[in-house]
Parts: structure tokens; sequence; C-alpha cells
């Protein structure tokens, strides 16, 4: 697809020509974020371990930008690499990002979690380029009560399995770190840091070939003429698009490189109520768009805890933030399945295609960052 978008004017234009460093860039949503900041004429530079995942987005992209393969817990060589990148804003999205396995070695997702995103602020402090920050948590940063209402930012940090905890505790970190070295209240003045964090729910798309995710497990079997086990059908979760989050944390981006102090906060980004489907429904639905799917359902003999219902309420960055979902459940299940489709079928990656679908669906709808 030709694009007809002018990319660089996005967001106000504000990412043309910045230097962006993006932590976990080897990553599901890492690997997108790269690839819509390179088309908006960022000087783009990564920090991350190799990805695991086997095929991998970011690899298959083939992006041509400056990076260092590390482990977040190497502050001196996180330090170093900050330091000779000096770049204006930098995305933490670099984690250990699933629940099971934090069951399995604990100790490895809170010291990734916690550490890792400890040794990005300190790091950050210690570079006079840096303007913004954003920490990417989760929607499993709340204590989840299984409210059939959606959580507020200001609501209880918790966490019942590791990794949930581990980011919960990371939000109380980010929020430490804003009160003691970048208070808002002395922006300008003992420093010129705003620092923010934004929560998503579970996101799908193409790409993302991580272990023990739904899509990604149906996608993979599926490509094999293999069934997929669903452990846990009835589970319900806020589905979204890889795209929303993103441009959320682009949006929360944009206002923080102005210098919009009264932004540097925690953010919920998250889809509408139509948006929170059983695993089965994504199933079922997933099927009708590729009708090689080949669902078997389980037993859910998983003997650790895994939560049910998680919403976000999105009301302050729809007011505030002036964000607010694109695509609904029914385009983003059919962009997602119909890119693994094309990808399995024909050799060919929508990532870029889907980007540019996704900017002319946004001004459509007259959002605000695409105008």
């Amino acid at each position: 697809m030709e694009s007809m978008v002018d990319f660089k004017g996005l967001f106000n234009g504000i990412y043309k020509g910045k230097k962006v460093l993006v932590t976990g860039h080897t990553g599901f949503k890492g690997s997108w974020l790269c690839q819509w900041l390179e088309l908006m004429g960022a000087n783009v530079y990564g920090f991350s371990l190799s990805s695991v995942s086997e095929p991998n987005h970011y690899g298959l992209l083939d992006m041509k930008m400056d990076e260092l393969l590390a482990d977040l817990r190497d502050a001196d060589s996180l330090t170093a690499y900050i330091q000779n990148v000096n770049p204006d804003i930098v995305f933490h999205l670099a984690a250990q990002a699933l629940v099971r396995p934090s069951y399995t070695d604990p100790v490895e997702t809170f010291s990734t979690n916690i550490m890792g995103t400890l040794n990005v602020f300190e790091a950050c402090r210690k570079t006079a380029s840096v303007k913004a920050i954003i920490n990417v948590t989760s929607d499993k940063c709340y204590e989840n009560k299984e409210w059939i209402w959606g959580y507020r930012e200001n609501d209880r940090m918790g966490g019942h399995d590791p990794y949930s905890a581990s980011k919960g505790m990371s939000e109380l970190l980010t929020a430490s770190y804003r009160n003691s070295f970048f208070n808002i209240n002395e922006y300008g003045k003992s420093h010129a840091v705003l620092l923010g964090t934004g929560r998503a729910g579970n996101v799908i798309g193409g790409g993302d070939w991580a272990t023990d995710r739904l899509v990604p497990d149906m996608m993979k079997a599926t490509s094999t003429g293999a069934s997929v086990l669903i452990r846990n059908p009835k589970a319900t979760r806020p589905w979204q698009h890889v795209l929303e989050p993103l441009s959320g944390y682009l949006s929360l981006g944009w206002k923080l490189l102005e210098g919009n102090a009264e932004y540097a906060e925690g953010w919920n980004f998250g889809p509408e109520m139509e948006s929170n489907l059983s695993v089965g429904e994504i199933v079922k639905r997933s099927a009708k768009i590729w009708d090689a799917v080949i669902p078997k359902i389980g037993n859910n003999s998983n003997e650790h805890h895994e939560a049910n219902l998680l919403m976000l309420d999105c009301s302050k960055a729809n007011k505030i933030l002036k964000w607010k979902p694109v695509w609904g459940i029914n385009i983003t299940i059919e962009k997602t399945i119909a890119w693994y489709k094309i990808f399995y079928q024909e050799g060919k990656l929508n990532t870029r295609d889907d980007i540019q679908a996704y900017v002319e669906s946004a001004r459509k709808k007259e959002v605000e960052w695409a105008r």
C-alpha cells in the first residue's frame, strides 16, 4: 500500500528529528512503536535483550536503527548507552511481561521489572538531554477486586501474582522518582524531566509470537494445521489492538516533550466496553476470519491464580489528553488475524499498512493526535 499519510505531521510533528530511545524494542509492542516512530521521522534507538520468539517481528521489519542488546539490570551498560545516545525522550517498555512465567521465576520478574526500571530512571537522571520518560506498566498494576467497572488512575496499586505485583511496584517506584527527583513543582528549576506512566490492557496484533499468549498460540497452531488448547475460555479481558495504547503513549510523550508538567502522571489507555470479551468469544470470532483455526477447550487445570475480570476506566485520557480508541473490537480482531494469515500464506508483513490504516481511521474520527 502506497502511503497517503503525512506521518511526520502526527502528534503535532513533535517526533520529527527527535532522538527517541525505546527499551524493549525487540519485543512485540516495542517493535511496532519503533516502526511508527521511524515513519514519523524520529531518530530511533533501542536497548533490549535479543528476542527469543521465532519468528521475530522486529527482525522481520529489518529496521536500520542503532541498538544495544543488553540486560536492563546491567546499570553501567545502560547508563553508558543512554549517555552516548543523548535521547530527548525514553519509552521504557522492556520487562518480563507474562503472568505464568512470573510464577516460575519470580526473582527474574521482580529484578527486571523493578531494578531494571530503577536503572532506567537513574541513567536518565545522569543524562542532561532527556526531557521526558514514559514508563509503560500494565492494567494489572491495580489491586484487582474483580469489579464490574473499570479501574481509575487513583485506585490502589496491587497485584496477586509476581508479574502484576511487579507492575504495581513499578508504578510506586515511578511516583517516588516523580516526587523526589522529577517533581513537577520543581520543573524548569532544579530539573528538566517530566515522567509519566501508561497502563494498558490485553494487547493483540500481528507479529506477536511470545509464548503463553492466546493469539500467538492460536496463530502458531493454525499455521501448522494443529488445534489450539484454550485454557480458560470464560476469562474476560479488555482486548485492544497494539496501535491503540501506542497512540496513547505517543500522545503522552507529545505533551511531555512540549513541557506540559500537568501531564506527568499515570494514564489508562484501554478499549471501549464492547471490547471486553471472553477468551472463547475471541477464538470464535477469529475462526470466522481464518477458518483453519481449530480450538480445543481445556479444563483449566492451572494451579496458579489468574484474574478473570479486569477493566480500565479511560475517562481521564479521553477528557484531558483528548485520546480515545480508534478501532472497535471487530476491526481489531479482523486486522490481527488477517496479519497472521497474510504472513503465513503470502510471507508478507502488513505492519506498515496497518499503521497507515489506523492513522486514516483516526483522522476520520478527528482524533486530536492525527490532525
